[in-house]
């Protein structure tokens, strides 16, 4: 619901799992992956999601699509999946929906790990117009960082859940029997007072562990996959160019031998020859998209940040006892 430049997003409801009858294991989970993500802008699904946006708004809850939402690991979410799938809501429903990105591998470790992004209107108009050429990115100044723009995002429980978790009953003083069951408050003015209650600290021993968090180590082997991926596309982007410059020569030769041939058929009186032929006689290498590239390194600027967080509380523990790491003179 959008409500005063305010997105709201009050409900969500996965779309349902894909299968597919394939005795090859491996090529059957290629399948399925590749179905999965581009499963929300699937015809299939886009009338399932009507459906289920039409029961919603039978029982009074807000029924308006203001997005999707996806899983990622340590932040691997940016691909053309991702890009296509927004792109398709942007333009198909409504320029203001988002993408919701569940980070499960950091909210495994007690930290909720979401966040809102939505593609920028340069590159709306850029995918739009499929211009990701180096002559067009040269003259819109487009860069790989205005691809997404991050949203600030604010979670809080609704009124009724916080209602239902204020008559929780408190722990017992007493141990509970049969005989002896929990008084159940019947509402919140019966709830006691919890304000004067001690909260105990619990020490909490793992921040003084030197050992490398796994997060770290997973993050910059995926940085490295990136890194290579994006050496990849320039060595492709690169062979293009050297392509090109071969055809350029070649047609450079050509066109110098016709104007001297053309020359001499002037002296002698005769018709010259069409200069403009080379059309037909070369062809020029299609310049490769630069989006794959692009993408590339939004991820690895995404895992950068992500190593830099990590790195930091390792590099504190590393300054605090660096003391005991290095070798002691002998006097």
């Amino acid at each position: 619901m959008d409500a005063k430049s305010t997105l709201e997003i009050t409900n969500s409801f996965p779309f349902p799992a894909v299968e597919s009858p394939s005795t090859d294991t491996y090529h059957d989970s290629n399948t399925i992956s590749q179905l999965a993500a581009a499963a929300p802008r699937s015809k299939a699904n886009g009338v399932y999601q009507n459906e289920m946006i039409k029961k919603l708004r039978e029982v009074n809850v807000d029924a308006n699509n203001v997005g999707w939402y996806t899983s990622a690991n340590l932040g691997n979410f940016v691909n053309m999946n991702m890009i296509e799938n927004q792109y398709h809501y942007q333009k198909e429903l409504n320029e203001r929906t988002v993408a919701l990105v569940h980070d499960v591998s950091r909210s495994s470790q007690g930290s909720l790990s979401l966040r809102a992004y939505r593609l920028s209107p340069a590159f709306m108009l850029a995918y739009k117009e499929n211009k990701f050429t180096v002559e067009s990115l040269q003259k819109s100044s487009f860069r790989y960082q205005d691809i997404l723009q991050e949203l600030p995002l604010q979670i809080h429980n609704s009124h009724l859940l916080t209602s239902f978790l204020h008559t929780l009953p408190t722990t017992p003083t007493t141990t509970a029997t049969s005989m002896n069951p929990p008084k159940i408050p019947n509402s919140l003015s019966e709830l006691p007072p919890t304000h004067n209650l001690p909260s105990p600290l619990h020490p909490n021993l793992s921040t003084l562990t030197l050992s490398i968090d796994p997060f770290l180590s997973q993050t910059s082997d995926l940085l490295l996959e990136a890194i290579e991926s994006h050496h990849t596309e320039l060595n492709n982007h690169q062979y293009y160019q050297r392509s090109l410059a071969r055809e350029q020569t070649k047609i450079t030769a050509w066109q110098q031998k016709r104007k001297a041939e053309n020359a001499s058929r002037v002296l002698t009186k005769q018709t010259p020859l069409p200069e403009d032929e080379w059309q037909r006689l070369f062809k020029l290498p299609t310049e490769p998209s630069r989006l794959e590239g692009m993408l590339n390194s939004r991820q690895v600027e995404q895992y950068a940040r992500q190593v830099d967080g990590f790195a930091a509380g390792v590099t504190g523990k590393m300054f605090a006892v660096r003391s005991n790491l290095l070798p002691q003179k002998m006097e």
